[in-house]
């Protein structure tokens, strides 16, 4: 498969794009249930897309039904953005009420919704029995971005209401209060972005943004610039097909890559929805000298399907 090369002629005049998109917490899961619904018709992962459609059909349930999220306290956000830091505190979300509430409501409510596989609901099962150490450590995996893959679909479970929590309280926060923090890094909750994207949106079509996996803000990026270690030298895109919206985006400094999707060329694209779908893109780099950089707890569920399976988009 042939690298593909920045063409600078293509990236668009775009006078001053915002830093930062906040999240509108139920049109964002409404429109991920639609979209993993669609890309589960023609797909070989259709029974797991589906399973994901509904379990955004329920963080949807809860974004759109749940009262009013009070705004973080203003020293915070202030502290925050002083510091050159995100307002919103993963250590403290961990053991916050907001959390443990959030939790509590969210599973009885997928057990009852959700038609899954039996993975999911024996993941599930266990989640709901694990004492609370266990408990803890699963929340703290996927507040850290670090799920690891042989136990990627009890964390599922919690990564779901995470996302709702994480969404609403962003979208509470002033945009003008956000800095950047560091190449990749969310400056709203301190995430690692599942994808980055090309915006098709108009006056700002053209620029390119990273899609944190965990509160869904939308950040400002360079448009050749690896996410990873910041560099803008030795970027190249692999895809799959001639011409793909989901590229691999790799850098030959640290050889790691994060796919960049072209929403300019295909608006209906959905940032965790079509990393999950576009298995096949992670199954061939696999087989190349560079590392995944980013971050989706639904897509680490992907990878130990794929380990017993071969799927392909």
């Amino acid at each position: 498969m042939p690298e593909l090369v920045p063409d600078p002629s293509k990236i668009g005049s775009i006078a001053q794009p915002p830093f930062v998109i906040l999240p509108d917490p139920p049109r964002l899961f409404r429109r991920r249930s639609e979209r993993l619904r669609h890309l589960a018709q023609d797909s070989r992962l259709a029974p797991y897309l589906a399973f994901l459609a509904d379990l955004a059909e329920v963080q949807a349930i809860f974004a759109e039904t749940l009262p009013p999220l009070a705004p973080l306290p203003a020293e915070q956000v202030a502290r925050a953005h002083d510091a050159g830091m995100p307002p919103i505190d993963r250590r403290a979300l961990a053991t916050s009420p907001a959390m443990a509430a959030m939790l509590e409501a969210f599973l009885p409510v997928a057990a009852e919704k959700i038609e899954m596989p039996a993975m999911a609901r024996t993941a599930l099962a266990a989640v709901r029995d694990a004492d609370d150490d266990t408990f803890a450590a699963l929340l703290g995996n996927v507040l850290a971005d670090d799920i690891p893959v042989e136990h990627a679909a009890a964390h599922l479970w919690i990564a779901g209401p995470v996302q709702i929590l994480a969404a609403r309280l962003a979208a509470t926060v002033d945009a003008a209060r956000l800095v950047p923090i560091r190449t990749g890094v969310c400056p709203c909750c301190g995430g690692r972005p599942a994808a980055s994207v090309v915006l098709g949106t108009l006056r700002i079509e053209g620029a390119r943004y990273a899609a944190c996996a965990t509160c869904a803000t939308l950040w400002n990026e360079v448009r050749i610039k690896c996410l990873a270690c910041g560099s803008t030298k030795g970027i190249g895109y692999r895809g799959l097909g001639d011409d793909p919206v989901v590229k691999a985006e790799t850098c030959g400094e640290c050889h790691s890559w994060v796919k960049i999707l072209y929403q300019n060329r295909d608006t209906a694209l959905e940032a965790i929805a079509d990393d999950v779908a576009s298995l096949g893109l992670d199954m061939h780099m696999r087989g190349t000298a560079f590392e995944r950089a980013a971050f989706d707890p639904f897509s680490r569920v992907t990878e130990s399907l794929a380990r017993s399976r071969a799927f392909a988009r």
